[in-house]
């Protein structure tokens, strides 16, 4: 395999190294689940998380992999981080470096800021928690590894993901694994919340939500981003939303008994999901999160040159 030295994207990643992320993410399951949740796989590494965006999930998922893991992690916001008083990001970031961590885990607002900070930053590690609409990867992965669990395998499924797809990070890196691991997705949004040639991604793409559901072997709903639209007639209402792309039982029956239901969260219960989706035996939105930290812990380790093995 490949060794993974940065973690941008589902982009520069191959069926190879998903994978590889994915059972490993998979033997970490265990350690979260006993009594003593602690291994030494990362004693005496060093993980920042620098996070430009609130986040609950995220945040406190990468906190958890590096401390069950017996890494050394610290946790800067946006809001106590230097650039509030008007350092730049390549300032915060050399900065960081300087004090010799081993891995940066970095959410922000715009598009392509691993990458560029990559480029300076020689001895450290990047990970991307999420760059603005660009790319979420350890999300994906953890989708991944839920669907492992239910599947074996996502080839040759069908995962039908709804909502605010042009804003979405989660949809384009689903977009991405979908062409490499092998399953289809379908699309559905308002052409208002459609990304431009989004067609080129190979899916499947439609307005109607009831159209879509028939065959479907999982749904993935999204919240609508308006901390990102700019537009504010996307759509009419949140109750005519609801109506047109909201999950509810009623739906969730026409895409068959087996179809199981995901969201990356926050949820917005009653706009895109109901309550009673949300919280049935369908729903493997909370073994989304527990899976998150298993995920998290993987790609720590690999980043570290660990295997695994210690824990």
């Amino acid at each position: 395999m490949r060794p993974i030295k940065h973690l941008f994207g589902i982009a520069d990643l191959d069926r190879e190294q998903i994978e590889y992320l994915v059972n490993l993410g998979d033997s970490f399951i265990d350690i979260n689940r006993r009594s003593l949740k602690k291994a030494p796989t990362l004693r005496g590494k060093t993980i920042i998380n620098l996070f430009f965006e609130n986040s609950t999930r995220t945040r406190t998922s990468f906190e958890l992999a590096g401390k069950r893991l017996s890494g050394d992690v610290i946790n800067i916001s946006a809001s106590t981080s230097a650039t509030t008083k008007g350092e730049t990001l390549l300032d915060t970031g050399q900065t960081l470096a300087a004090m010799q961590p081993h891995v940066l885990v970095i959410r922000h607002s715009l598009a392509g800021t691993c990458e560029f900070l990559a480029e300076y930053l020689d001895n450290t590690a990047i990970v991307n928690a999420g760059d603005g609409a660009h790319e979420h990867p350890t999300q994906i992965l953890t989708d991944l590894l839920t669907l492992k669990q239910v599947w074996g395998s996502p080839e040759g499924k069908v995962i039908t993901i709804v909502g605010d797809i042009a804003h979405s990070r989660v949809a384009r890196s689903h977009l991405l694994a979908a062409k490499k691991l092998g399953y289809t997705m379908r699309v559905v949004a308002p052409k208002t919340l459609l990304p431009s040639q989004i067609e080129r991604y190979g899916c499947e793409v439609f307005h109607d939500f009831d159209a879509a559901l028939p065959g479907s072997d999982a749904v993935y709903m999204l919240r609508i981003q308006t901390e990102r639209l700019t537009d504010s007639c996307a759509f009419p209402s949140v109750r005519e939303y609801h109506e047109a792309y909201g999950l509810n039982a009623r739906r969730l029956r026409s895409a068959g008994p087996d179809c199981i239901v995901m969201h990356p969260g926050p949820m917005n219960r009653g706009v895109e999901i109901a309550t009673d989706v949300a919280d049935s035996a369908k729903s493997h939105i909370l073994s989304q999160v527990e899976h998150g930290v298993a995920v998290r812990m993987a790609v720590l380790t690999t980043l570290c040159g660990g295997t695994g093995e210690e824990a």
